[in-house]
């Protein structure tokens, strides 16, 4: 049976109160509630007119900005996200490095490189990199022969080049490059790599979340495992003088390895004090740490360990645990007042971090194993835009209570 969304509106109900609306909106029909979300996220003319000025001022400065830009970062402006050859080269960066085997990797690469047209980007760019690595991507010369039919058209060298990737030496340079572009999504392996890679020069500007890729407890050994991590990246953080303005991003399911809602009771005595030690030694240090969004299910317990965390006496007067809130979730609006609700209680600021959620295609898989009567998230990219524009509008309504990040 289908559910009605609540109404979003500035809020001083208890936390209590407004968890109920929270569970109410799971599985909310939802295109009930996205018109809630368009009403939620409705700007007036003159909110409007400012924003088209500003956006036009950030296009051209940006545009400005891309004359100057060279090597790595010049190649992601030429093969960006709304071409196709750009989301190969972006699902190559993500996967390559994740495959164990040669005649995996060999398959990957022959499928993924098959679908360019590499050719059609060819002096596009003022970048002799950019131009040198298309020519790398169309010929690879140094393997196989040109013929006359494949010099008329070089994407049809390429196709036929891709048959025979399975040589050693050319999976190894795949790889190398596929090193080169994670490079600019992955600032290091370990925190002090990160860290060294934050004081180059053109990265001091910069402040930094620091987030730990890839975890996951599977038994209690893990979580300890993932607990020291964390309290060492703090450390190692804290304890350098130019460092400024950063943080952690933190992981509830890393820090136990039985964290369902099903386990709530147990989950919520063990885990409390793990979170609590980490949020206390960010303090120490002057640091902030983000509670991440994981899978829906697993909201309610989130929350639960959040408020008896920032609840607690060791953190007063400390603004800097907060928490990240998913706009694919039709009950990302419920969650942001509620959060709002919680730093009224405690006469402190709470960091906010919207972010449009990671898990889409996992959410939608389990609601549909489960038999559940709708989806706990968004099912159109539309929507979920709507909804990020809403939560904005409502964080931004909250200053004082909620400090406003996106992602």
């Amino acid at each position: 049976m289908k559910t009605e969304p609540t109404t979003p509106t500035p809020t001083n109900r208890s936390t209590t109160e407004i968890l109920n609306d929270i569970d109410r909106e799971y599985l909310a029909d939802e295109q009930t509630t996205v018109k809630a979300r368009i009403e939620a996220a409705h700007l007036d003319d003159r909110i409007r007119k400012n924003i088209v000025e500003q956006a036009q001022d950030f296009v051209r400065a940006i545009r400005e900005a891309d004359k100057d830009v060279q090597g790595i970062d010049a190649l992601m402006a030429e093969y960006d996200l709304s071409s196709e050859e750009g989301i190969v080269l972006m699902c190559l960066a993500e996967a390559l490095l994740r495959v164990p085997d040669g005649e995996t990797a060999d398959r990957l690469i022959r499928d993924k490189l098959a679908k360019g047209q590499w050719d059609e980007h060819m002096g596009h760019s003022d970048s002799t990199f950019v131009n040198a690595s298309t020519w790398g991507l169309m010929l690879t010369g140094r393997f196989v022969q040109l013929g006359s039919s494949t010099q008329a058209r070089p994407s049809n060298f390429l196709k036929g080049m891709v048959s025979r990737l399975g040589e050693p030496v050319l999976r190894v340079a795949m790889r190398h490059a596929m090193e080169i572009v994670g490079r600019q999504f992955v600032l290091g392996e370990t925190i002090d790599l990160a860290l060294k890679r934050s004081r180059e020069p053109g990265n001091r500007r910069y402040c930094y979340s620091y987030d730990m890729l890839g975890e996951a407890a599977l038994t209690a050994a893990d979580s300890r495992r993932f607990l020291e991590s964390y309290l060492h990246s703090i450390e190692t953080i804290g304890n350098q003088n130019e460092v400024r303005d950063a943080g952690i991003s933190v992981k509830l399911s890393a820090l136990h390895p039985r964290y369902t809602f099903w386990q709530q009771e147990r989950v919520e005595r063990e885990l409390v004090p793990r979170v609590l030690e980490i949020a206390e030694a960010a303090k120490r240090h002057d640091l902030w740490v983000a509670i991440d969004a994981e899978e829906a299910d697993r909201l309610d317990i989130s929350l639960r360990v959040f408020e008896k965390v920032v609840k607690d006496d060791a953190l007063k007067g400390w603004n800097g645990l907060g928490m990240v809130v998913q706009g694919y979730q039709k009950r990302g609006l419920p969650v942001l007042d509620w959060l709002e609700s919680l730093a009224r209680d405690i006469g402190r600021c709470i960091p906010v971090r919207l972010v449009k959620g990671a898990y889409w295609d996992t959410e939608v898989k389990l609601a549909q194993i489960q038999g559940l009567s709708d989806y706990p998230v968004f099912t159109r990219k539309v929507h979920t835009d709507v909804s990020y524009m809403a939560c904005t509008r409502r964080m931004f309504g909250a200053r004082g209570f909620l400090y406003p990040q996106f992602a």
